[in-house]
């Protein structure tokens, strides 16, 4: 099938490329907090999975993390002819970004998983956990979210168990998720796809590993959902501070700072 891919080029000449994949139930407006931020250094490939953005759902689709890392890789390849990238992931995306660096040790230079799936003690035999209570607010609110998410007590309800740091995103940040959230036919067969797996793949130790996780993370807790002696042997694993399932909302500039870190560039 063929993804939603979208390019922000970079005004540097020669500029590397940079691939960035969203969780479940989000898609590639999640990353606008970020794009500005590597465009100085990075051509930047947004991805629509499948059944999530502009992507549709497509049945005969495997939606399991690494059947559609393999998709992402082919789709970046001949939309683009890039064959080489950084990469960074957010959940879902993570855990696919991660199969990602183990399948393609030739195309990824390095990888940072935000907050990513798969590092769960066992694996779950129904949904995991976290997740369910945003998508069913979004789905109800979609109709009325533009005016719904101007009070500070539905994005309160909204965003409360997603970041601590709630009451600094803007109304387009806000209104972006819902949509995305409540546009997502792809959201149960891509939670369906990741049932009774647990990410245990190798990746080559040429290839810089980051992996952050926020301190309140209600969406995968650090005590069922973050299991370390899963991590690559050679990456490095960071915790942030007042920051939640998102990462990329809560401390943007670290997270850019450590993108850098892993592929080398000075700021």
């Amino acid at each position: 099938m063929n993804l939603s891919l979208q390019l922000f080029p970079s005004k540097a000449e020669s500029a590397p490329h940079i691939v960035l994949v969203h969780g479940l139930g989000s898609a590639a407006p999640a990353w606008k907090p970020l794009i500005p931020l590597l465009q100085p250094r990075y051509n930047v490939i947004t991805v629509d999975l499948p059944g999530h953005g502009k992507t549709p759902l497509d049945k005969t689709q495997p939606m399991d993390p690494h059947s559609l890392a393999k998709l992402v890789v082919k789709e970046v390849a001949n939309q683009f002819n890039v064959t080489s990238f950084d990469l960074v992931g957010n959940s879902w995306g993570g855990w696919i970004a991660l199969e990602m660096a183990a399948d393609h040790p030739q195309s990824v230079k390095s990888v940072v998983a935000l907050a990513p799936a798969g590092f769960w003690l066992a694996s779950f035999v129904q949904s995991f956990p976290g997740e369910k209570a945003i998508r069913l607010f979004a789905k109800s609110t979609a109709a009325i979210a533009p005016m719904f998410l101007n009070f500070e007590w539905a994005r309160k309800y909204g965003f409360e168990s997603v970041s601590p740091r709630w009451r600094e995103f803007s109304e387009e940040l806000c209104l972006d998720a819902t949509a995305a959230m409540a546009n997502s036919p792809g959201y149960v067969p891509g939670s369906n796809g990741m049932l009774k797996k647990r990410f245990d793949s190798k990746i080559d130790p040429a290839i810089p590993v980051t992996i952050i996780f926020g301190d309140s993370d209600n969406t995968l807790p650090a005590s069922i959902c973050q299991e370390r002696t899963m991590a690559p042997t050679h990456s490095q694993w960071k915790v942030f501070s007042e920051c939640g399932h998102a990462p990329m909302w809560d401390h943007s500039e670290e997270v850019v700072a450590e993108i850098f870190a892993a592929a080398g560039i000075n700021r």
